[in-house]
């Protein structure tokens, strides 16, 4: 048995949990989401909490699954209850972040900026729109309900300039640490 599958998903107040067949459809005050189970794993929603039961324990594949199946709807509970969010910093001198319409637009050091359609149930907060010499970071946080598309289209922003490890100038998430490396050092002495 999985040990993270077998504890029960407490229900917050006003949340609501819906189950038809294999479907699990959970809304609350930030939203909705809906999630398809595996027809091996049992989920029942019962009073105030939900349990994730696996009928094949001695598979490795149901095993998984259990664990998997019960931290997919816990973090469903949790972002429809509080949501979730990633706070980003932008490191170069010069660079900048903002939003236009329903796009992230980011100036990192390219001949055009960079436009990105930010996802549904995605919402981009600016903190600091530009980035003032390589000390004071352009920041943004970005918020949303579903756990997975949020990870996701910050994974896809970061990409867009991934931190370099000489002048650690690039896109990272605020809690990165970036390993930093020495530059090639001046030959010293003369040449014979």
């Amino acid at each position: 048995m999985s040990r993270i599958g077998k504890k029960p998903i407490v229900i917050p107040k006003g949340v609501k949990i819906e189950q038809s067949g294999r479907k699990v459809k959970i809304g609350g005050p930030l939203g909705s989401l809906e999630m398809t189970c595996h027809p091996d794993i049992k989920v029942s929603v019962q009073g105030d909490s939900v349990t994730v039961e696996n009928p094949r324990p001695e598979s490795r594949q149901h095993k998984a699954l259990h664990g998997t199946t019960r931290a997919l709807i816990s973090n469903m509970v949790t972002g429809v209850h509080k949501g979730f969010e990633k706070k980003m910093e932008v490191y170069g001198t010069g660079w900048s972040v903002k939003e236009q319409g329903k796009k992230l637009v980011l100036n990192v050091g390219y001949c055009d900026p960079i436009e990105m359609p930010i996802p549904a149930g995605v919402k981009v907060t600016i903190e600091v729109p530009a980035t003032k010499g390589n000390d004071t970071p352009a920041k943004f946080t970005l918020t949303g309900a579903d756990r997975i598309v949020l990870g996701q289209f910050a994974a896809v922003v970061r990409k867009v300039r991934p931190p370099e490890p000489y002048l650690g100038k690039g896109i990272r998430y605020a809690d990165e640490v970036v390993r930093r490396k020495e530059g090639k050092a001046l030959a010293t002495g003369g040449a014979a």
